[in-house]
């Protein structure tokens, strides 16, 4: 006979598929618990509240912070961390804020869950602030924290503080443990700083996919597409299983050196390995051909692809075809963007100087007669000088 169901056991239950990444079945257990009398207590609620999170119902956890409230749970550290990581993974920083302002007790978890919601949801400057506040609590520094730390640097561009972060996590840790490095190197890359990324990838006792993904990244933003197809080679010939990110830096490489069949080769591995391409990686393909020439290529691409392309993809396109002074290639895009947004003339203005560009005035003031017809105007020129007055 199966053992009768108690609280401990629809616990134990919820917790494992928390944190087996089946938070969805985390919220059904609980519904189940719950229609079956079984009062939850703060044990129940951490889970639960991330499970919330990340299926992103804001209902839910609503009404599992008022449970909490009921049972006089939320002053619990661990319930009100996780009340915290939960708002926080809604994009809801003020009421995270407000959780944490409203607790008499504070511990490391908590400030930590505060300052990881700071940084994870783009407000990198209150995470510095917040860290200062953390600072004159004597809150004890680990490595969530200089991750957190890290991350808000490499937002904010902060190469000397990213420096002294690192400085610090290397007179505080032994070693260095692999969410720390990836963390070091991302910031490295997001700074510019590719020589200081190479040195911390250089000396990880372990990589991951993040790892070798972020310096791929970096390579190619950088324009130095030639190390970052290296290490993309060097990866798979190590075993490493790559992602999407891993590709879309390759293909972004390609694109920034036109490095077309280079591209596709890796477009079609992407397919292979069952990793389904997205408008991004259609983009970069797209854009290798632009700068190749092979514009009429790219909107073949365009047309056949499975996604539909955005008005950055075609502008992009529209562009390369006036380097290349493709005009037949040009009208087929300029419909499309006119088509997403009427209202900018600067897609009927490129078109209109192609036109006059290739000898074909007429087309050129049909153009220009057509914006007046729509009422859609030419943006002024404008210049500014200094005055000594």
């Amino acid at each position: 006979m199966p053992a009768p169901a108690t609280v401990a056991s629809f616990n134990a239950l919820v917790a494992s598929h928390a944190r087996s990444g089946r938070p969805s079945q985390a919220l059904r257990t609980f519904r189940d618990m719950l229609a079956r009398g079984f009062p939850p207590d703060h044990f129940t609620l951490p889970p639960v509240l991330r499970s919330c999170a990340l299926t992103g119902s804001a209902a839910l956890a609503a009404a599992s912070h008022t449970l909490s409230v009921k049972l006089g749970a939320q002053g619990n550290l661990f319930v009100a961390s996780a009340l915290v990581q939960c708002y926080a993974g809604m994009s809801n920083l003020p009421d995270a804020r407000r959780l944490f302002d409203g607790m008499r007790e504070r511990d490391a978890v908590l400030w930590t869950s505060m300052l990881s919601a700071y940084a994870q949801g783009g407000q990198p400057e209150k995470a510095m602030r917040f860290f200062e506040g953390m600072v004159a609590a004597e809150v004890q520094l680990d490595v969530v924290v200089m991750v957190s730390l890290l991350l808000a640097c490499g937002q904010l561009g902060w190469r000397r503080h990213g420096r002294s972060v690192h400085a610090c996590c290397v007179r505080r840790f032994l070693g260095m443990p692999l969410s720390l490095g990836n963390a070091l190197l991302d910031t490295y890359v997001k700074c510019g700083e590719l020589a200081y990324a190479e040195r911390v990838f250089s000396v990880m006792p372990r990589r991951d996919v993040i790892s070798w993904t972020a310096l791929i990244v970096g390579h190619g933003l950088n324009g130095s597409s030639d190390v970052a197809l290296r290490l993309f080679d060097e990866m798979v010939a190590r075993g490493v299983e790559q992602n999407s990110v891993t590709f879309l830096g390759a293909l972004s490489a390609c694109a920034h050196s036109g490095m077309v069949e280079k591209a596709y080769a890796i477009l079609e591995q992407m397919k292979r390995k069952g990793i389904k391409p997205e408008l991004k990686h259609y983009s970069c393909l797209a854009d290798a051909l632009g700068r190749a020439g092979r514009v009429t290529e790219a909107v073949n691409l365009i047309e056949e692809m499975p996604c539909q392309p955005d008005e950055a993809m075609l502008g992009g396109i529209l562009a390369a075809c006036r380097v290349h002074g493709e005009v037949d290639a040009a009208e087929r895009i300029s419909k499309r963007l006119m088509a997403m947004s009427p209202a900018k003339s600067g897609y009927y203005m490129s078109l209109a100087n192609m036109y006059s560009d290739a000898g074909r005035y007429v087309d050129a003031e049909r153009i220009r007669g057509f914006m007046k017809e729509v009422k859609v105007d030419k943006l002024p020129g404008y210049s500014v000088s200094e005055s000594n007055n």
